[in-house]
């Protein structure tokens, strides 16, 4: 049995014993659990996926916690929302390849900032992720990631909420951040 197939049914085991809106993702032999996000969070992530519904490339739906997976660099992550293909999202389970995610899109946790800005950053970048985005409403910025090389990403454009900021193909649309909402202090 592989190290990636041991993550993986060891992945499994803890999900079924889990408590219920516990999230739970591996990158390499780290194992990272989060509880539910808050309210805010959901709102963010509706108003974007909204906007990127109108954009999606045919034959793509959004998804929100479909684990991503990358058997060849041993990492699984859960992105808040993805956009995948529809042939692979009607196949069988919770997992997809990560060479098949057009986008991921990250609001970044209160709680726990440094797994979106460092650890899925670099774990994206080395599934070859074409483009990441992360909302942070801790300080108000978006931040698009594209273009990845091996563990990095070569462009980054860095914007405030309010302004608006340029998604590439296969989307190609400006994304409007008047409407995202800050956490409260």
């Amino acid at each position: 049995m592989s190290f990636y197939e041991r993550h993986r049914d060891f992945i499994e085991e803890l999900e079924r014993i889990a408590p219920d809106g516990v999230r739970i993702e591996w990158s390499g032999d780290v194992l990272i659990m989060q509880a539910s996000p808050p309210n805010v969070h959901q709102l963010n992530l509706a108003l974007l996926r909204g906007q990127f519904e109108r954009h999606a490339p045919d034959g793509c739906l959004p998804s929100e916690r479909t684990r991503i997976v990358s058997p060849d660099v041993s990492k699984g992550r859960e992105p808040d929302l993805t956009y995948l293909p529809v042939d692979v999202l009607s196949g069988p389970g919770n997992r997809v390849p990560a060479a098949e995610a057009l986008i991921v899109v990250e609001i970044v946790s209160p709680s726990n900032p440094g797994n979106d800005w460092m650890d899925k950053l670099h774990d994206y970048a080395v599934m070859r992720i074409p483009l990441y985005l992360i909302v942070d409403p801790r300080d108000r910025t978006v931040t698009l990631f594209s273009e990845p090389d091996h563990d990095r990403y070569h462009t980054r454009s860095d914007r405030r909420f309010g302004d608006e900021i340029h998604i590439p193909e296969p989307f190609g649309f400006t994304l409007g951040l008047a409407a995202l909402v800050a956490y409260k202090d």
